[in-house]
């Protein structure tokens, strides 16, 4: 196995940044955008918060992701990573908010 070809797939920098450390090492001062995603941050094509910040990064943006934020204590994690340049953008998840009604036995 080559180790280093893990070691640089593995780097952190290659992900969004998703906590105020990870924006440090990337030596940003701000950030232009940040998504809030109901979800687990996940970097596959299958989660559509990943999606829009690539999309967004592409376009030569600097892109964080707030996965799962607590909307029930004190909103800190809605403040953790200061005011974007441009805006917030919200994903709700992958799985429908109607789906989230049933369970298996349909009920």
């Amino acid at each position: 196995m080559n180790y280093n070809k893990l070691k640089d797939k593995n780097n952190i920098l290659n992900w969004l940044p998703t906590s105020k450390k990870e924006i440090e090492l990337r030596e940003w001062d701000e950030v232009d955008v940040i998504i809030f995603s109901g979800d687990a941050y996940v970097d596959h094509p299958s989660f559509g918060s990943a999606v829009i910040g690539r999309v967004i990064e592409d376009e030569g943006f600097r892109v964080a992701i707030v996965p799962q934020p607590n909307w029930k204590d004190d909103q800190r994690d809605f403040r953790k990573l200061g005011r974007p340049k441009y805006f917030f953008g919200i994903s709700a998840s992958n799985m429908d908010s109607m789906v989230n009604h049933y369970t298996a036995a349909r009920r």
